[in-house]
């Protein structure tokens, strides 16, 4: 009688318990929905506030707002940098790179033979004229003489102590150089023979230091003549910016350099 007096309080105490989690999981919502939806909900809310930045997350407005405010304005700043320094080439011309463009720089800071590009072609319309074109290939800006050395002479000759140098125009003075931008160019006109009359004949090669004041005779340039070229009593004129007022300055040439 003992044994089966135990065997029903067991009975009775496991239907107790059970009855007790039937409540609970009742009271919880029965499938446990409501504590599954609240994860998300808690994750959702601290993922918007780690990729806003560091804002605070005690308004939900307020975050939404900065986080697309915040997004408009990176990426506007973004592409105005971008497009600036690739459009204006400031990062590599500029101040900050090193580079100048002033032309107080140029002054005080002599172009280099490494830094120039110098061409050297018939004028069109002219049967006796040629352009000096002195192009600054550097990223700063630099001082020239005020005109190009230049001599006229044979290819083939040993001694160049009988090249003819052309006449300049005097009365100079001003600035202490002829400045240049990078990819800008200095320009001057050589007449050979202004008055067209019967010149030499045996000339058959145009000599150009860039920068007689400051270059050594070293980084002369050698450029070659057409055939039949007189020369007589020939003029150059100063560095100009254009064709047309190199032209103008050759012809007011009057002096030997």
């Amino acid at each position: 009688m003992r044994t089966i007096h135990t065997r029903k309080r067991t009975v009775a105490v496991s239907a107790a318990v059970t009855a007790v989690l039937a409540l609970a999981l009742t009271a919880c919502g029965g499938d446990g929905s409501g504590t599954k939806s609240a994860g998300p909900a808690n994750n959702s809310a601290k993922t918007a506030t780690s990729a806003d930045g560091s804002k605070p997350a005690d308004a939900a407005g307020t975050t939404d707002t900065a986080t697309t405010g915040g997004s408009a304005k990176t990426v506007t700043s973004n592409t105005g940098t971008d497009t600036g320094s690739s459009k204006s080439g400031t990062a590599k011309t500029g101040t900050t790179a090193g580079g100048n463009t002033s032309d107080s720089y140029a002054y005080k800071h002599p172009c280099k033979s490494e830094d120039l590009s110098v061409r050297v072609y018939a004028r069109e319309g002219s049967a006796t004229q040629h352009v000096i074109e002195v192009n600054n290939t550097g990223a700063n800006a630099c001082g020239l003489s005020y005109f190009p050395q230049v001599s006229l002479g044979s290819a083939s000759a040993k001694d160049h102590s009988g090249d003819i140098t052309p006449l300049v125009p005097s009365g100079l003075g001003g600035a202490p150089a002829y400045p240049v931008k990078p990819k800008n160019a200095a320009i001057a006109v050589i007449d050979l023979n202004p008055s067209g009359g019967n010149g030499v004949t045996w000339i058959n090669e145009l000599n150009v230091l860039a920068d007689g004041d400051h270059m050594p005779n070293a980084e002369q340039l050698n450029f070659p003549l057409g055939p039949d070229v007189k020369v007589l009593d020939p003029k150059l004129g100063l560095y100009r910016s254009t064709i047309a007022d190199a032209v103008s300055s050759m012809q007011q040439a009057d002096s030997k350099s």
